[in-house]
């Protein structure tokens, strides 16, 4: 089996690409990837069954040849980052809703069976019990409208594809020490660097934290079994922990204390994410989190060795 993961650079796609190649009947993974927020050095070692192409979702030339004689893709290629998409909105719905018309018409051509990457995000803001997802920010709106566009390719045309919302993924890989970096990255960088670590609110938003182990797994999982669902699915485990709860995590498990510093909210910021999708465990049922301290402490000691070769060089 020859599977393509777009956005395979990533911090997710480069620990499904070594999670696919270590999986019986997969011959070759390409990375597809333009590089602009993943690196090839996230491929080191990931070895020979791993190849990477450099390029751009939005260029469907390229896009058709990287595709040819594949058997599966999983889309991961994004724009990530709800800040860089109140920035730019523009720029974000390019590459998130228009490549991934672009992806979905390239596996139409080749009857492909297509694994896309969702958000939480999409959800939006809560309401009526089974009311529709409401967005609040153009990142989630664009996740939306890509998630609905994968929904309506297998509807109206019959292809074989799955949407899965992913919830707040952590891990090994992940970058911080930028603007836009997810919480749990600029935490254990502000510990283990004795710095003080920026609070958007009170801290009393809870979050459903996913470690990239258990995704990667179901992802993986999906290709091989070639699932597919009409109906965006949670990746979620319903073990929120508040932004506060995660802060204490942190600073037990480096060992230092974490000083944070309260600013104003973001917009969009939720006090608790919406779910609404069908629950994982319908298509996934031997599917087992990672618990919260367990990866936490695996991605602790990924970023101390990380941190160590960049005092070394």
């Amino acid at each position: 089996m020859r599977v393509v993961v777009t956005g395979g650079a990533g911090f997710i796609g480069a620990h499904l690409c070594r999670e696919l190649a270590a999986r019986p009947g997969v011959t070759e993974v390409v990375a597809f990837d333009d590089l602009s927020t993943g690196s090839a050095a996230n491929l080191a070692g990931a070895g020979r069954a791993v190849r990477l192409v450099p390029g751009s979702v939005l260029d469907r030339e390229h896009l058709e040849e990287v595709l040819a004689g594949a058997d599966a893709v999983v889309h991961l290629a994004a724009r990530p980052s709800v800040t860089r998409a109140l920035q730019d909105p523009v720029t974000s719905h390019h590459v998130n809703v228009t490549g991934t018309v672009f992806v979905l018409e390239a596996c139409r051509r080749r009857r492909l069976h297509l694994v896309a990457a969702s958000s939480a995000s999409a959800c939006g803001a809560p309401g009526r019990a089974g009311g529709p997802p409401r967005p609040l920010t153009p990142y989630g709106a664009g996740k939306l409208a890509a998630e609905a566009y994968v929904l309506a390719y297998g509807a109206a045309f019959g292809l074989p594809t799955l949407a899965l919302r992913l919830c707040n993924v952590y891990g090994p890989l992940q970058p911080a020490g930028h603007a836009h970096a997810a919480v749990v990255p600029a935490f254990i960088a502000a510990a283990l660097r004795g710095e003080p670590a920026r609070v958007h609110g009170d801290g009393r938003q809870r979050r459903d934290f996913t470690y990239v182990g258990t995704v990667v797994r179901v992802l993986a999982d999906a290709v091989a079994r070639r699932v597919v669902c009409p109906a965006p699915v949670d990746v979620a485990f319903g073990t929120r922990v508040s932004i506060l709860e995660l802060a204490r995590l942190v600073s037990e498990v480096t060992g230092a204390a974490l000083e944070l510093r309260h600013e104003p909210p973001r917009p969009g910021d939720l006090p608790a994410p919406r779910t609404g999708g069908v629950p994982l465990r319908l298509l996934f049922p031997d599917v087992a989190p990672v618990p919260l301290r367990t990866g936490l402490e695996r991605t602790v000691a990924w970023y101390r060795d990380l941190l160590a070769r960049e005092a070394a060089a």
